[in-house]
């Protein structure tokens, strides 16, 4: 790897970069990673050349260093940096940044340019967070009830293996407690075109225990009969979601 080794008090590859501004949402992994992402393949950070030192960087994305280093690992196990010790050390982009983890990214790619990403967000958004909260707004049957939990459950246990497919069963058990069959048939629908990006890109364990604890969120506001609160869960979880798709994928 060529190692742009910068001499004694110079400042990192793109540190003063307003890439490099604070995170706006609750999702600070996903963001992270999104933002990193982002300076890497807008050159900010070039091939070789290290990333601002994770102390200032974290006060800079205004984040822990604990979620900066989940972060920067999971770029790591993805190839897209490696960590250096010494003198010298730190954390560099490498040589040839991979497009993603996957080998069929560069097809996805091609199919899904940034406006039908930001389309089927959007769409995403709007079906999603109006199912949590007309869930939230029904009085469930117990079966309803029961049903919900068992989902919430199942993607809670599932290994990373099969943590997408049951992840897509929860979304779906929200749509379906809704009591809307149309709106089953299109949150299907954009869940299978979301499945199409997800496939794409690499699992990483901190946003899966991420999703785990935003499902439980989303769950909960439901089950309370708390509408607002379903819709704003959601939201969150959608949003975390769509940052590590735009990074992996933009």
């Amino acid at each position: 790897m060529r190692e742009r080794e910068a001499s004694a008090g110079s400042v990192p590859a793109g540190a003063e970069h307003p890439m490099f501004r604070p995170l706006r949402t609750g999702n600070a992994f996903e963001e992270t990673v999104e933002r990193l992402l982002q300076a890497i393949r807008l050159g900010v950070v070039g091939p070789g050349e290290k990333l601002p030192a994770e102390r200032e960087l974290a006060a800079r994305l205004n984040v822990s260093r604990v979620t900066l280093r989940e972060a920067i690992r999971a770029l790591q196990q993805a190839g897209f940096v490696q960590s250096r010790r010494g003198r010298y050390g730190g954390t560099f982009v490498v040589d040839e940044p991979p497009t993603a983890i996957r080998h069929d990214v560069r097809g996805v790619a091609r199919r899904w340019d940034a406006a039908r990403l930001a389309d089927v967000f959007t769409f995403r958004h709007v079906l999603e967070t109006g199912a949590a909260e007309a869930a939230a707004a029904r009085e469930l049957t117990a079966a309803e009830r029961e049903h919900l939990t068992a989902k919430l459950a199942e993607a809670g246990r599932a290994d990373l293996a099969d943590f997408r497919r049951r992840d897509s069963r929860l979304h779906l058990a929200i749509a379906e407690v809704t009591g809307s069959s149309a709106l089953v048939s299109a949150v299907a629908d954009v869940r299978m075109r979301l499945n199409e990006l997800l496939d794409a890109i690499p699992l990483l364990e901190r946003n899966i225990e991420h999703s785990r604890e935003q499902h439980e969120q989303v769950v909960a506001a439901i089950l309370a009969g708390n509408p607002s609160a379903a819709r704003e869960a959601m939201a969150e979880h959608l949003a975390g979601t769509a940052s590590l798709l735009r990074g992996f994928l933009g």
